[in-house]
Parts: C-alpha cells; structure tokens; sequence
C-alpha cells in the first residue's frame, strides 16, 4: 500500500484532478473516480486520509500563493512533520505546483471577482460633424470604449464622448487620485 502512495504517476494524476476538482469547477471529479482511475489496489479506508492529506497540502499552498522558496520550506517541514510526506511525493507536488501554478492562481483570482471588470479599452480623437450649433462643428471630441465583462460570460461595451473641458476634468480628476495614491504609498 505505501508503495502504491508513493508512485509519483498516480500522485500527479491525483493532483491534477484536485485541483480540476478544487479550482477549475469540474464537479465531476469524485474520490471514488480518482481512487478507480489511480490507486484502484488501495482500500479505501487508506486512500481516504491520503486524499484528504493532499487536498490540504493543495490547498494551503494554493491559498497562500507559495513562490517557490515558500513552497520548498513548506513541503520540506511537511517531510518532517509526523504522518507527513515522503521526499518523492514533495517533489511530485513541487512539480505540479510550477506547471500549474499560475492556471490554479487565475481560477482563484476569476472566482473572487463579484463584479464584472475592464476587459478592453480604445480611444481615439474625432472631429465633430453633427451639432445643433453650428459653432461647435469640426470641435474635437475623445470617443472611449470600454469592453466591460465577466470571465465567461459575453462583453459589454460602453461608448463615451468628451469634449475638450470634459477631458480636462477627467485628467483633473486622475491626477488627484495619483497624488493620493503617492501620499498613501509614502513611507509614515
């Protein structure tokens, strides 16, 4: 049975389908299928705890987002620690952690999103050619387009037009939230 746990085939087969199972949203993802699928010899009774064990480890290092020196520290005081892991499976896990790490932290960042965010952006300069007064003809005007959307769902478009003062106060606008930003990013 510790053999079979051990083999690092199955290990990053079950990784994978954790993290499918924990992070992408594949509800199809069954203990039963993973222990069928790779670890068909193990009881169940002994695939349970190691299963849970590798969801924790999974997810204490997703939800940290460990850079690579954290996720060695970690998964070296994990081969220490009692009823830990052995040096093989951290170095599968470490493996699969820097091929699927930054998959794993856009799912995350996708799944904390309530609101729809900023997808795209253009702009560009026009000359004005259509006006109930005559004296604001062939003014200049900034058209912005903003594609507003959710990840996985279609985009919005939102059309804006500024004149000259409009633009100004915008810019009036950004330039205060930046010298906030600098007052607050000053060290106290």
């Amino acid at each position: 049975m510790a053999g079979e746990l051990e083999s690092c085939k199955p290990l990053s087969g079950l990784l994978s389908g954790l993290a499918q199972e924990a992070f992408h949203g594949h509800s199809g993802i069954t203990e039963e299928l993973l222990r069928s699928q790779l670890y068909p010899e193990v009881p169940l009774e002994e695939f349970r705890p190691f299963l849970a064990k590798m969801r924790g480890i999974l997810k204490s290092i997703a939800s940290a987002d460990m850079d690579f020196n954290q996720l060695e520290a970690f998964l070296t005081a994990q081969t220490k620690k009692q009823g830990g892991i052995t040096s093989d499976q951290a170095a599968v896990i470490s493996k699969f952690w820097k091929s699927h790490k930054t998959k794993i932290r856009e799912s995350l960042m996708n799944q904390s999103r309530w609101d729809s965010g900023l997808r795209g952006l253009s702009w560009r300069v026009d000359g004005k050619s259509q006006s109930r007064h005559s004296a604001q003809i062939h003014t200049p005007v900034a058209i912005v387009e903003l594609e507003i959307g959710k990840s996985g769902q279609e985009s919005e478009f939102l059309c804006l037009e500024f004149d000259e003062a409009k633009v100004n106060q915008v810019l009036k606008k950004l330039s205060e939230v930046e010298e906030s930003i600098s007052t607050l990013m000053q060290p106290a």
